[in-house]
């Protein structure tokens, strides 16, 4: 479970954009690509998502799943699994860094999956690249496409 798989893309939108993005998990069916149902169950102090369930069909992986997040200042989030059908562990992290006199912003996107089933490492890490890279491209899309609509993390 050690291994884990990491990818990162420029996004030209301040990290603030980015992360407003990030945090309205609402709308993730309408830009991963994978999400098809995100509903927050519950929320901390600041109003951020502490808890999230998720509906997943990333081909090899499907699932319905509860993860936990934990909100590292205004610039990273990562998460752990709380309950599946499907996966044993899902352990992941978006951190966002300040480029180009922070009008773009380079996200890093970092995640690792077990499943309770058994699969090959190597399909595990070709589904985790594709989850990623969805992720990024549609993330890198939305924010682009306009301003924020979500809130702000």
């Amino acid at each position: 479970m050690a291994e884990h798989t990491s990818s990162s893309i420029t996004i030209e939108a301040a990290p603030a954009d980015v992360m407003g993005v990030i945090s309205d998990f609402g709308r993730y069916p309408e830009w991963t690509g994978e999400v098809k149902e995100a509903e927050v169950l519950s929320t901390d102090a600041k109003g951020r998502a502490e808890q999230v369930r998720l509906v997943l069909d990333a081909g090899a992986i499907k699932d319905d799943h509860t993860l936990a997040y934990t909100w590292n200042g205004d610039n990273q989030v990562s998460w752990t699994l709380v309950k599946s059908q499907m996966l044993r562990a899902i352990d992941g992290s978006y951190s966002l860094a300040a480029v180009g006199g922070g009008d773009r912003t380079e996200v890093t996107y970092q995640l690792t999956v077990d499943v309770k089933i058994p699969m090959l490492g190597m399909i595990k890490r070709k589904a985790e690249k594709v989850i990623i890279d969805r992720a990024l491209a549609g993330l890198k899309k939305r924010v682009e496409s306009g301003p924020a609509v979500g809130p702000a993390a």
